[in-house]
């Protein structure tokens, strides 16, 4: 369903991301144009930093990315998570199952106590995807981002892992 991303992937992410530029546009920050080039896709890639980026596959093709940002390890050991899905793949349970996925690999492969993500106040089926994997929302941050141009509310949700305490 996931796996870490590659430079061989830089292509295939700008098409999809092209292509779902307008579906996206609500949800996610204003971009140069150069983020939906190969070119841009590859520098995305090269400098993930304390971030953990891999792709959503089905049927053998990338319908979308999944991350953990800003890794901090130490006492904290956290991490954000963010998520996309082509337009296409919208509604058929691919991002829950991609969190899930990932949600696994932060706590396992990677170590971590926390994942923690936000989404817009009105963004519910991102807020499902949350919940799905249980997530609890733990707050609300004031213009926390901006996103479509517009500094805006977010719900923040953090999942622990602590199997018996979420």
């Amino acid at each position: 369903m996931i796996r870490p991303v590659t430079p061989d992937d830089a292509g295939a992410l700008a098409a999809l991301l092209t292509a779902n530029r307008a579906y996206l546009a609500p949800w996610d920050p204003i971009r140069e144009d150069s983020f939906y080039t190969e070119a841009g896709q590859r520098e995305i890639i090269s400098r993930a930093g304390n971030s953990h980026l891999y792709v959503i596959v089905e049927d053998d093709a990338i319908v979308g990315r999944v991350n953990l940002n800003n890794v901090v390890r130490g006492p904290f050991l956290s991490a954000s998570l963010g998520y996309w899905v082509a337009e296409s793949a919208a509604g058929r349970g691919v991002a829950t199952r991609a969190v899930a996925d990932l949600v696994d690999r932060a706590f396992t492969e990677h170590g971590l106590h926390r994942v923690e993500a936000g989404t817009l106040t009105h963004n519910v089926r991102s807020q499902r995807v949350l919940e799905r994997n249980g997530f609890t929302r733990f707050g609300l941050a004031p213009r926390y981002l901006k996103i479509a141009g517009e500094w805006q509310d977010h719900i923040l949700f953090q999942r622990l892992n602590e199997p018996d305490r979420r």
